[in-house]
Parts: C-alpha cells; structure tokens; sequence
C-alpha cells in the first residue's frame, strides 16, 4: 500500500507523445543522412550494414550516390560507426512512415 500511494503522487515515467515536441531524446539514432562530397566509394557501409539498407552507386568523375532504404533500415548506426570518412550521419528524427515502399527508399546524389 505504501508504494501505491507514493505512485500516485509522482511524475509519469513515460513521455507525452504526440502531445510533446518529441525532442526528449536528442541522442537518438534516426534518420540516416549521406554526405557525398565526403565519400569515397570504398563500401564500408554496404558491407556492414545488417540488412542491405544502404546500396552506394558509383557516378562519373569520382563521384557517389546513396540509396538509402529506411523500410529495411533498423536504424543501428553501423554504416555510420564504419564509414571512415563520415560521409554518413544519423538525425534524432524518427517519424519516418511513408504510404508506399518506393517513397521509404532515399537517392542522396550530389
């Protein structure tokens, strides 16, 4: 009884989403953003990405573009911690649906 008492008069332990901003977290790993003037087509990425998300595409004069696949993406950061050159990056965004699988899949080109 003492605990449920004490319950009663505490905060919540969970947020209030929607109703919040939802910026409460700003060290989440969301959505995955590829910088292709830092790249260098070596395929870090693709190599350690658990679930192929990520396909990098070889254009002319040295340069590369990304696809990125966020309905395969489990958002775990590993292109990013691999990538040597840092040409990819993760926001804290999250909110991230789309209505159809083509409109989930990113072309970043420069």
């Amino acid at each position: 009884m003492p605990l449920t008492l004490k319950l009663l008069v505490s905060k919540p332990a969970t947020v209030a989403y929607p109703a919040g901003d939802g910026n409460e977290f700003p060290a989440l790993r969301g959505r995955i953003v590829f910088d292709p003037a830092k790249c260098i087509g070596c395929g870090a990425c693709m190599r350690d990405c658990p679930t192929a998300a990520i396909e990098i595409e070889k254009l002319p004069e040295k340069k590369f573009a990304a696809i990125i696949s966020n309905d395969k993406c489990i958002y775990c950061a590993q292109c990013v911690d691999s990538c040597p050159k840092d040409a990819l990056q993760y926001t804290p965004e999250f909110e991230l649906a789309a209505l159809t699988k083509d409109a989930m899949r990113i072309r970043t080109a420069p």
